[in-house]
């Protein structure tokens, strides 16, 4: 996998990592990351998934209800959250291949509640796959890698490998919660 913990560490940013990158290789990153999270959670069983665990740092200034702000997220809710996110990025990616920009987001989120086995942490998975690699079969064979979008704080611009790779680096900044929740579930059995 790329090495997004770099960018964590501000020694590099997305569109370094974006450089050279084909639609093959985000196919291959795709790919490599959703099979990744399918082994992480190999062992899980459905008691797993909605088992709470602790975590002091819990804390999501995002969450559309003030009363899920500092939660524990179990394993239904880390798998809703983290295909969300790439599935963003992919879906924004595609119109910018396509030479398009435009304001807002194109988030799509299921009600992590509603996932409560393994069977469903598993489908979900394999339907964002299957979104995310059907969105890089849009773009057309010579996409608009000049069309940019502003990124975060000051770091450069992304084009639209660059916007794709957020939504991965937004999986890879979850891969270690995922690890330590299926820890915690493998301690509590």
């Amino acid at each position: 996998m790329l090495d997004f913990a770099a960018v964590r560490r501000g020694e590099k940013t997305i569109a370094d990592l974006a450089v050279g990158l084909t639609v093959a290789d985000l196919r291959d990153l795709t790919n490599e990351m959703v099979d990744h999270q399918l082994a992480q959670i190999a062992s899980a069983n459905d008691a797993d998934v909605v088992f709470t665990p602790a975590d002091l740092g819990a804390d999501d200034p995002y969450a559309s209800n003030e009363a899920d702000r500092n939660i524990s997220w179990n394993l239904g809710h880390l798998i809703v959250h983290v295909t969300a996110s790439s599935e963003e990025g992919a879906f924004i990616a595609a119109e910018m291949a396509r030479g398009i920009v435009r304001d807002g987001r194109s988030r799509s989120e299921i009600l992590w509640e509603s996932v409560t086995t393994i069977a469903q942490c598993r489908h979900r998975l394999e339907e964002s796959r299957r979104m995310r690699l059907a969105m890089l079969d849009v773009w057309p064979d010579a996409p608009y890698l000049d069309v940019t979008v502003p990124a975060r704080g000051t770091t450069p611009p992304l084009n639209a490998v660059g916007r794709f790779l957020r939504g991965l680096s937004h999986d890879a900044s979850h891969l270690d919660q995922i690890d330590e929740v299926v820890r915690q579930t493998a301690a509590a059995r």
